[in-house]
């Protein structure tokens, strides 16, 4: 499977980051025009930009349905950062429906996440494997986090085949580097005196420099990372996000991006509705500045992010609150916007085509 991989041609509908929300997407597949098969009656095919599986009630059937709309041609799907912690046995927060011993059962949060058959992890590790980093057409461009030229560039020329492989490559050769530099010994006492702080929402937690700069370098070091969970530097102050503090921020790097070819990407919690981020769990700054929920991004307005905190339901259901959050899509070349629970919600991109 060639990573950066060539993306469909013809009409497309872009799905964003799904989060075991099984009936969210079955709603928007219907929305869109699907049929139960994943065929379209005007030929359109369908790209998913990650970030399939985690939080949501049945992340397995999300990527049986997933995953067979690619094995049968009628969909494509770029690597997310959630399946890249499943591919590299990572735990994190609302992933421990793949695990053997779920993490996520005794906090309580995902209790109702259905599990992992055993007998099925083998093949969703094949599948997620064989996903590539990024499409690239001459005329769209769909990865999960972030079109990062000199990361792409890396991962076109490496000479190991394989995600998980490449990945583990360029972890060992930083890991290396940091040890003989002595880059973690600051950061590793300042997580020794911290401990559990570092997960307490209500912890007074100062700004820890050596961790801030550690954990820059590990992010931008691996391409992988990077086009899967984007630029991150140093933030200002820390700030308490999907269940630990951090010291580095997330970047909005469409405001660098000069190419002319449009992105289309998930991965950055934008919301459909006006809403109170921090309620959400969602600390740092808010990178789309006030724009709304269809509007291009970046200096030349060819950004599009269509992940509209869909996996935050969990929350929404624990509060027994309506949902503010969505399932969207975006069409091409149309560039309207479409909800899970409603019709074409808006033209991307109308305001810059009026001028």
């Amino acid at each position: 499977m060639t990573r950066i991989a060539a993306l469909f041609d013809g009409p497309l509908d872009l799905i964003g980051d799904v989060h075991g929300e099984i009936d969210a997407l079955r709603d928007l597949l219907y929305r869109l025009g699907y049929g139960p098969d994943g065929t379209h009656p005007e030929g359109r095919r369908l790209v998913f930009v990650g970030d399939l599986c985690d939080r949501g009630p049945d992340s397995p059937a999300v990527l049986d349905l997933v995953s067979g709309l690619v094995e049968s041609g009628h969909a494509q799907c770029v690597l997310g950062n959630h399946e890249l912690n499943i591919l590299c046995g990572a735990i994190r927060e609302g992933n421990g429906w793949f695990f053997e011993h779920d993490h996520d059962r005794a906090e309580g949060k995902f209790h109702t996440s259905a599990a992992v058959d055993p007998t099925m992890r083998s093949r969703y590790l094949a599948f997620l494997e064989g996903l590539p980093l990024a499409l690239e057409g001459p005329g769209l461009r769909v990865v999960h986090a972030c079109w990062h030229a000199d990361s792409v560039g890396r991962v076109r020329a490496a000479s190991v085949t394989g995600t998980t492989a490449m990945f583990d490559q360029w972890e060992e050769e930083l890991e290396a580097k940091l040890e003989a530099d002595g880059a973690f010994v600051g950061a590793r006492d300042e997580r020794l005196a911290f401990g559990e702080l570092m997960h307490d929402p209500n912890a007074l937690m100062p700004m820890l420099p050596n961790t801030a700069v550690l954990d820059e370098t590990r992010q931008m070091a691996n391409p992988i990372r990077v086009l899967t969970s984007g630029v991150e530097r140093v933030g200002t102050a820390p700030f308490y996000s999907s269940g630990k503090w951090r010291m580095v921020e997330r970047v909005a790097w469409w405001n660098e991006y000069a190419d002319d070819v449009p992105v289309v990407i998930g991965h950055y919690w934008r919301w459909p509705y006006p809403v109170d981020r921090a309620a959400f769990g969602k600390g740092g700054p808010d990178l789309f500045g006030g724009a709304s929920f269809d509007e291009p991004l970046g200096a030349r307005k060819n950004v599009y992010c269509i992940d509209y905190s869909v996996g935050r339901r969990f929350q929404e259901r624990l509060r027994g609150t309506d949902f503010q959050t969505r399932l969207g899509a975006l069409r091409w070349p149309e560039r309207e916007v479409v909800f899970d629970d409603l019709a074409t919600a808006g033209v991307a991109g109308s305001v810059a085509r009026r001028g």
